[in-house]
């Protein structure tokens, strides 16, 4: 089992945010993930908010060994082949500790802020299926080509590649049948935040959320072998806790109980976002150390 943690980009890097990327690498963290949107829900959308690429360049100066990564960048407001580029950088001024979250996004903010009407579902999943493609070409090609139903890429150089190679790992969310397909052909890992069904329901309990959790699992299994990856060579599988029922952050037994429950159930990283006061994720911050440090050498 992995421990990691979301650092949501609300801190100004001088008041406190090169402290909170420092302070997750000393807690032995396996990696520091932050948010790539261009605002978000209530009651950060009236608040600061900081761009994710810049935010982890700077996170990649003042750490050196845990990984860094976007959970997640999505098509809402992101080009391929502008992406790529960024990546390749990050990868390199962190040495090789990238990992690239990606999702086909939501119909939020981010999906009106430049000025278009919210893609369908259906578009946003065929929109999301060539995005991830044309990354995965982008980033393992020196030079790549594309002319798709809605992008294109023109003679896009990107040497000198990834420092990780073939290129940096793709974690890859997902929990209907065509990104589970994504998942099990691009990802290095799948990561999901749990049943949409159960999370909009404040009457759902722990136990409900982790047999719909048990489902996605099951679903990911069968994509991987429709795609000739057996159990050993499929995906990681991350779960971004925050949001099931779970009151994860109320304890280190808390904590134990949940990363137990679901590591049963094949889950083998578990992100925990880093508190903030006044919100869905505020906790103790002794204790959320407590757990980063002792949580899982009790599991």
């Amino acid at each position: 089992m992995r421990l990691s943690t979301c650092v949501l980009p609300v801190h100004r890097w001088t008041d406190g945010g090169r402290e909170v990327w420092r302070r997750a690498e000393q807690l032995g963290f396996h990696t520091a993930y932050t948010y790539d949107h261009l605002s978000w829900r209530p009651p950060f959308r009236d608040g600061p908010w900081f761009g994710a690429v810049p935010t982890l360049a700077a996170a990649a100066g003042v750490t050196s060994r845990v990984r860094l990564g976007t959970l997640v960048s999505s098509p809402n407001f992101r080009d391929p082949v502008t992406l790529a580029k960024e990546l390749i950088s990050l990868d390199d001024l962190s040495e090789g500790r990238i990992t690239l979250g990606i999702g086909a996004g939501s119909s939020g903010a981010d999906a009106t802020v430049l000025g278009r009407e919210a893609w369908s579902p259906a578009e946003r999943a065929d929109r999301y299926a060539e995005f991830v493609e044309l990354l995965d070409t982008l980033l393992t090609q020196d030079v790549t080509s594309h002319s798709g139903r809605y992008y294109a890429a023109r003679d896009a150089r990107n040497m000198p590649g990834c420092v990780q190679r073939p290129r940096l790992p793709f974690a890859v969310a997902a929990t209907g049948s065509r990104g589970m397909r994504l998942a099990a052909r691009y990802g290095q890992a799948w990561v999901t935040t749990g049943d949409r069904r159960v999370l909009e329901d404040p009457a759902a309990t722990a136990e409900q959320s982790r047999t719909a959790l048990a489902r996605q699992v099951e679903r990911l299994a069968t994509a991987c072998a429709e795609e000739g990856r057996g159990a050993d060579e499929g995906p990681r599988r991350i779960l971004l806790a925050g949001f099931t029922p779970d009151q994860v952050l109320d304890s280190v037994a808390a904590f134990v109980d949940f990363a137990g429950a679901h590591g049963r159930l094949g889950f083998d990283e578990i992100v925990l976002h880093w508190p903030l006061p006044d919100s869905r994720f505020a906790a103790d911050q002794a204790v959320f150390e407590r757990i980063a440090t002792e949580g899982l050498a009790q599991l």
